[in-house]
């Protein structure tokens, strides 16, 4: 009767498991840069090979800062004539020139849902010792919902169709909306809804420089979705794997490191908190 009961529960406790994808998380290091306190967004980029750009949240100066992957300041980036209203995330990814790698700035955050029209820059990435830390060349895209004001903190890049993608935040289905490429610069374009998923508070999100497996961060879960031939939609509307997440205060950066070998996640500083650089390995 034990020996049934014992494996009774075993049968139980595995059934109830699912096997992650991903290790625990991996503490790399303090931000001790000060002027770092409202991170919002996280990217990995191609042209400082192991560091992370990151950038703060609204009413703060238009610039971008770079990491190394122990969470150590290496650099700063201002964006000449740009104004941050409310930048919420971060991608790097190919643009126009296929030969060259690009920064994605999300300025798409409203809380209030009052801003009828919103703005991604895109910047050929800057390289850590180049001369000039002054950015004055970039490309505003301007968009519209189609299904009235949002607020959205989650933006990424489809690298294998160059398609700009955006998640809104707070309805309990969040809605999925599409900028195809090429992403018009002189009109206001109107992103495509591709369906809802059921998910709210969703704050970042990435996708491999391969563009076959998704992240999504919410506040407390992190999910994950491997691409199987599917569009980005049909993807996102599967059911995703929940993976392992070491719940930060106020925790709004996510992103791959360019290899796919795994994720970084990065927190804001409330009420003084110092922000800390995690770091999830791929089994």
């Amino acid at each position: 009767m034990r020996t049934h009961l014992i494996y009774l529960l075993l049968l139980i406790s595995c059934k109830g498991a699912t096997q992650s994808s991903f290790g625990p998380a991996e503490y790399r290091g303090e931000i001790e840069n000060a002027e770092i306190n409202e991170a919002s967004g996280l990217a990995a980029g191609l042209n400082n090979p192991n560091m992370l750009w990151t950038h703060n949240d609204s009413g703060y100066k238009a610039r971008i800062f770079l990491l190394n992957e122990m969470g150590k300041f290496k650099g700063e980036f201002i964006l000449e004539g740009l104004k941050n209203r409310d930048w919420e995330d971060i991608a790097s990814g190919p643009g126009p020139d296929t030969n060259k790698n690009y920064l994605y700035l999300a300025n798409i955050g409203d809380n209030r849902a009052v801003h009828k029209l919103n703005y991604i820059y895109r910047i050929e990435e800057p390289t850590l010792g180049q001369d000039e830390n002054v950015i004055q060349n970039y490309d505003v895209i301007t968009y519209i919902y189609p299904d009235g004001q949002r607020d959205a903190e989650s933006m990424f890049l489809d690298p294998q169709t160059m398609d700009i993608y955006v998640l809104s935040k707070r309805e309990s289905n969040i809605g999925i909306y599409r900028a195809a490429y090429p992403q018009p610069l002189n009109e206001i374009i109107t992103l495509e809804k591709l369906g809802v998923i059921p998910y709210n508070n969703t704050v970042a999100a990435d996708i491999t420089a391969m563009g076959d497996q998704i992240i999504t961060k919410t506040y407390d879960a992190i999910y994950y979705w491997q691409r199987n031939g599917e569009t980005i939609a049909e993807l996102l509307q599967k059911e995703p794997q929940e993976v392992p997440y070491l719940v930060e205060p106020q925790g709004e950066s996510i992103a791959w490191k360019k290899d796919g070998s795994g994720f970084f996640t990065l927190s804001e500083e409330p009420k003084g908190q110092e922000a800390v650089l995690y770091f999830y390995k791929k089994k």
